[in-house]
């Protein structure tokens, strides 16, 4: 029986949004070793995660759009301290050699990532042989990697199930004569307004200094007042006659919390919540975790550290549309297993102009 990976279940450990926000929207589901989601248009991913035991880490990812001709996107990502651009990699499936004839691409000894894009044969016979197999091995000269397949054909199955495949020939595992899958989805659009102008250093402090006062008046629980917050509180110009104030209201070992309000001109008396709406619209809140707005493109974004090396937690955005802000994008990731943040399972995608 999958599981339904709830985030905040791991707020134990650090912040990333709060339990309301997530409560709706799509949501990652939990297959053994791997984990599975769907954003906002039916793009799909399954991702399995990194054993801890091995010396190096190594993951598979498998990416599928909605509708009926989406091709299969199969990458193998290993980490490790390479000393050469070229790394020649062994594949074996429970021990029988699995036949990658994909080159090893994006290898590099800053950043000590090989990925592998498997060829569409290639994905299509691991998914077939995902079935039977338990386990797909990568070794070189200098390092061994695992990746379980526990749970990679149930993650399949479940985003055949999403993506309305189940039954047609397009599905990953149950196959069937069915004709119809539903098209994919066409990626919101959201028009971002740039701020008209820029609110000066002094006046921006300012104001930010008399918003925390004011929040201090309302709720003394709200923010933390201390004065190394305090020196982090910014605000910036959204219009003619509209301010944003972000103050830092709490500290962690990475991690910055800050709260956003926006004020009518310069009375902070008028603040009130800059709320952000969940991907259901439903659940919102002003509070955000390392987050920084953009006033050259009025864009606001968030990335949340589950660890200090950044490879668990959530990254998000959201753009002012002269309304207030919407949602423009989300992907996030439970376990702390050395995953990048470009692999995590996005939640919520759309174009932003």
């Amino acid at each position: 029986m999958p599981g339904v990976f709830v985030p905040f279940a791991l707020a134990a450990g650090f912040s990333l949004l709060s339990t309301a926000t997530m409560a709706s929207g799509p949501e990652i589901r939990e297959f053994r070793d791997w984990r599975a989601g769907c954003d906002n248009v039916g793009h799909c991913t399954a991702l399995s995660l990194p054993d801890d035991e091995d010396n190096a880490i190594a993951y598979l990812r498998l990416d599928r759009a909605a509708g009926a001709d989406a091709p299969v996107r199969l990458v193998l990502r290993v980490l490790g301290d390479w000393k050469t651009v070229s790394v020649p990699l062994r594949l074996t499936l429970d021990g029988t050699a699995f036949p990658a004839t994909a080159e090893a691409a994006q290898v590099g000894t800053d950043s000590g990532t090989i990925s592998l894009t498997f060829q569409p044969a290639e994905a299509s016979a691991f998914v077939a042989a995902a079935r039977k197999a338990t386990q797909l091995s990568i070794s070189t000269p200098d390092m061994t990697a695992h990746v379980s397949l526990s749970g990679s054909v149930a993650a399949m199955l479940w985003i055949d199930e999403q993506q309305g495949r189940l039954d047609t020939p397009s599905a990953l595992i149950r196959k069937g004569s069915g004709s119809h899958v539903p098209a994919a989805l066409a990626l919101p659009v959201i028009t971002a307004k740039v701020p008209d102008g820029v609110l000066a250093d002094d006046a921006g402090k300012a104001l930010a200094e008399a918003v925390r006062q004011e929040m201090l008046r309302r709720d003394s629980d709200l923010c933390e007042d201390e004065e190394t917050l305090a020196a982090l509180d910014e605000a910036w110009l959204l219009d003619g006659t509209r301010r944003l104030v972000g103050l830092a209201c709490s500290r962690g070992a990475y991690n910055v919390t800050t709260g956003f309000w926006t004020v009518e001109g310069g009375d902070a008396a008028t603040a009130q919540p800059a709320l952000f709406p969940s991907g259901a619209g439903e659940m919102m809140e002003n509070m955000l975790v390392n987050a920084q707005f953009d006033p050259k493109t009025g864009r606001l974004d968030f990335f949340s550290r589950g660890r200090g090396i950044g490879d668990c937690g959530a990254i998000g955005g959201y753009a002012w549309t002269g309304d207030g802000f919407v949602r423009t994008h989300f992907s996030m990731m439970g376990e702390c297993r050395g995953i990048a943040p470009d692999d995590w399972i996005a939640l919520y995608r759309s174009t932003a102009k």
